[in-house]
């Protein structure tokens, strides 16, 4: 699982590559968030999950901060940080504490890992809509994470305040697996921020 993730990070790391200051105040697919506010959530989650697999059970390494003057060579920091903590030895044995998730419970790694993929895959997309780039992942990319999309119970939780994703919206027969993805999750795939 580490692997598939790693590639959904440096995806994730190529789209923010691309934002400029300008596109910081666009409103993206994530209601309420303008880009700067989905960027500052994509990287201290980076920081979060790697203290969680570090053992690190603090909600604090959650918290999230202001941009600094270089969003985007922080966000690819934080990117490189997560992507080392979940390639250590002994990483995958670990149970990991995600406060966000829930503070008495612990996740197994591939489960834990398996979060974070998703979040990333569907939030570069989130990043690339904003900014008005296509972004579509490898086929076995959406195939790793359409499982796990499709246990993400969609229920009334997904319309409390801060949930992390949107009730899930159907779409037309022959929509690709990956729009289908998209609209489990709560994401219009025609969504655009133009």
């Amino acid at each position: 699982m580490h692997i598939i993730d790693a590639r959904a990070v440096r995806a994730s790391i190529e789209v923010v590559s691309q934002v400029s200051a300008r596109d910081l105040e666009r409103p993206t697919p994530c209601e309420g968030w303008a880009l700067a506010d989905l960027l500052a959530h994509m990287t201290v989650q980076h920081d979060g999950f790697a203290a969680a697999a570090r053992g690190a059970t603090d909600l604090a390494d959650w918290a999230v901060r202001p941009l600094g003057a270089d969003p985007v060579t922080d966000y690819r920091a934080a990117g490189e940080r997560v992507i080392a903590a979940f390639a250590e030895d002994g990483v995958l044995a670990r149970r990991f504490t995600l406060p966000e998730v829930s503070p008495t419970s612990t996740f197994a790694a591939s489960t834990a890992i398996g979060f974070h993929f998703i979040d990333y895959l569907v939030h570069s997309w989130d990043v690339a809509r904003t900014i008005g780039i296509t972004f579509a992942p490898e086929p076995d990319l959406v195939a790793a994470a359409t499982p796990i999309a499709e246990s993400v119970p969609d229920d009334d939780r997904r319309r409390q305040p801060g949930s992390a994703f949107a009730p899930g919206l159907v779409l037309p027969d022959g929509a690709s697996p990956w729009d289908r993805l998209l609209a489990r999750l709560g994401r219009s795939p025609a969504w655009s921020a133009y």
